[in-house]
């Protein structure tokens, strides 16, 4: 039961994030052709490949719940095969042929090698040692620090690049950016928890060494992210 709500709240979550990407990108580039739904599947494919070793491989007894609300939840809710569909059926009634194959081929290339890309990343940050450090008596787990790091520039750089596109209020920029941020923050930093917990580590004997890797892991991503926010500003 655990399971199922873990997924509906993720699957809740994700197509929320693939409504305000796609929107935001359709309203940047125009509805001649399908870039809202292309970009959320490019990036989905991606993020799924890269967190495939984080959050399968490198597998957590504790944290089932929170893989499946992450990779079958967030994920299959952010991307879309269904909208794919449609959106090249409708450009062969339109008689817009060249543009239905170069949907298909882009869609099916770019995202094949999205998760190619991503599996690489992935599996070169875990080659060694398992992607952590033995530190202080425990581990500090700089695979997962590193894959958080990138996935919060890739936040970053998305949001600045819709929040200059899309239409919206100041209240309504500050709700989407603060919950957004603060819920990716706090369960990046829970994983890191739970994978330090799953190789030994607890709070009474290391408290310091799980403190300093949640607090680092979030001073990183407050840095990549801001980084992000930058580079998302100049496209």
């Amino acid at each position: 039961m655990t399971h199922i709500i873990a997924i509906a709240l993720g699957g809740a979550s994700g197509s929320v994030l693939r409504f305000l990407v796609s929107s935001g990108i359709y309203q940047w580039l125009g509805k001649g052709f399908p870039y809202g739904t292309l970009a959320v599947n490019v990036i989905g494919s991606f993020l799924i490949g890269l967190l495939a070793e984080a959050l399968i491989l490198q597998r957590i007894a504790m944290a089932l719940e929170f893989r499946a609300a992450i990779l079958v939840g967030v994920l299959g809710g952010f991307t879309t095969f269904s909208s794919f569909s449609l959106e090249t059926l409708y450009l062969l009634e339109q008689g817009s042929f060249s543009k239905a194959a170069v949907n298909v081929i882009a869609s099916i290339g770019t995202c094949l090698l999205a998760v190619w890309v991503g599996l690489l990343c992935g599996r070169w940050l875990f080659h060694y040692d398992g992607g952590v450090i033995q530190w202080q008596g425990g581990v500090f787990p700089y695979a997962l620090i590193i894959v958080n790091a990138l996935i919060a520039f890739i936040i970053g750089m998305v949001a600045a690049i819709l929040l200059q596109k899309v239409v919206l209020s100041m209240e309504e920029r500050a709700i989407i950016l603060v919950v957004i941020i603060g819920a990716y923050f706090t369960l990046s930093g829970l994983y890191l928890v739970l994978f330090m917990i799953e190789h030994g580590l607890s709070f009474d004997a290391h408290l310091n060494v799980m403190l300093s890797v949640f607090v680092g892991n979030a001073l990183m991503n407050i840095l990549v992210l801001w980084m992000g926010l930058l580079t998302g500003k100049q496209i």
